[in-house]
């Protein structure tokens, strides 16, 4: 091939230059190309973030309740679970006779003593999950309930809601108190950095739910003539006394 073929051919095919070789880092930081010195602060920036980021705190753990809460506890579920066994029948022995004299007051003796029954239940069940013996005095209440409810049905419509006046105050009023207790408790535990469990948490929403019931009881009691009833007070007084009598040896036997 002749000299001037081959630079023919090379005009027509020109060879690229070579690219040049970029040693950047092997320069100072200020001479560096402003791409390269983008790309290292960013890599920079998102290592320093994720370093920065600060460690997920542990939940703390509920701390077991001490021997006095674990006591308190243990009385408030048996001494509630035996109220709500007596305000069950107590209802029970009122319903026929005073539905039979009274058939419009079928609707709120049904009313009331369903929400009796469901507290008993609400009760059976916390004294099983818990482990806490129901109270020795099961026997007694079961009759002196049905016979407290019994004998105010037989005394007349007024009586009967007279008892349910004087049962529903103490037993709202006891409810109070262990509603006072348990948020002590918990606040207690808040300024001491512990934990309060979600179970200690449930209970004290089921004690006052099943107060405001009670409480809706006493109302229902005082439209329907309680206060009408012949010797009020010295019934309500001597039915009440029976209440604080019942509920302070069930929380101790």
């Amino acid at each position: 091939m002749s000299l001037s073929s081959t630079l023919l051919r090379a005009s027509r095919h020109p060879v690229s230059p070579p690219k040049p070789l970029h040693l950047d880092f092997l320069l100072p930081t200020f001479a560096r190309s402003p791409a390269n010195i983008r790309y290292a602060s960013t890599i920079s920036s998102s290592t320093d973030g994720a370093q920065a980021t600060p460690p997920k705190s542990e939940k703390k753990k509920p701390i077991p309740l001490t021997r006095a809460q674990r006591e308190f506890l243990d009385s408030a579920l048996r001494v509630n679970q035996a109220g709500e066994l007596a305000a069950t029948l107590i209802y029970t022995a009122q319903t026929p006779p005073i539905v039979r004299a009274h058939p419009h007051l079928r609707p709120l003796m049904k009313h009331m003593h369903d929400q009796e029954a469901g507290h008993f239940n609400t009760f059976n069940k916390l004294l099983a999950k818990h482990r806490v013996r129901p109270t020795a005095m099961y026997p007694l209440w079961q009759v002196a309930a049905t016979a407290l409810g019994w004998g105010t049905a037989m005394m007349g419509r007024e009586a009967a809601m007279a008892c349910t006046e004087a049962v529903e105050t103490e037993i709202g009023g006891h409810y109070n108190g262990q509603v006072r207790v348990l948020l002590e408790m918990m606040r207690g535990m808040e300024e001491r950095g512990e934990e309060v469990g979600e179970e200690l948490k449930s209970l004290l929403e089921t004690v006052r739910t099943i107060r405001d019931e009670e409480l809706e009881h006493l109302d229902h009691a005082v439209d329907n003539d309680a206060k009408q009833a012949e010797g009020h007070e010295v019934l309500t007084n001597v039915i009440r006394s029976g209440c604080k009598a019942a509920i302070w040896v069930s929380e101790k036997v």
